[in-house]
């Protein structure tokens, strides 16, 4: 199963693909572990392959290892922390909360302590916030 990978497509027939397969469906690119219409499928494709190809898309330790100079394993949350903030930097909180599936009028302090945490780790400059947009910054 794809399970907790969010995948964008445009295409309705994909998405419910994606849908019977447990992913998650984005609403934008901005927001996606993985763009679908950005691969280079050629279909028809086997089931098994088309988890491998969302898998390997969705494999971030590549970003990992450019944020860090290495491969760290970090918590689920702050995993997905450092990577939206590595595709999307200058992001407010509430979009960092959207991006993660919080609800709008949900009030929990759940992203603000993992943030809190990867600074007590790597230092208070490693996430930055600037005028209430938060971005990564120096390990």
């Amino acid at each position: 199963m794809i399970r907790n990978i969010s995948v964008f497509t445009s295409d309705i027939y994909w998405q419910h693909i994606f849908v019977e397969l447990g992913a998650v469906i984005a609403d934008s690119q901005k927001v996606a572990d993985v763009v679908f219409d950005d691969l280079d499928i050629k279909t028809p494709v086997a089931i098994r392959d088309l988890y491998k190809i969302i898998l390997d898309a969705a494999n971030n330790t590549d970003i990992i290892t450019d944020v860090f100079g290495k491969y760290v394993i970090l918590p689920t949350l702050q995993h997905k922390i450092v990577v939206l903030l590595y595709k999307n930097p200058n992001i407010t909180m509430q979009e960092l909360k959207n991006c993660l599936g919080l609800l709008p009028d949900i009030t929990t302090h759940t992203v603000e302590n993992a943030i809190y945490q990867l600074r007590k780790i790597y230092g208070h400059d490693f996430i930055q916030n600037i005028n209430g947009t938060y971005k990564i910054g120096h390990v």
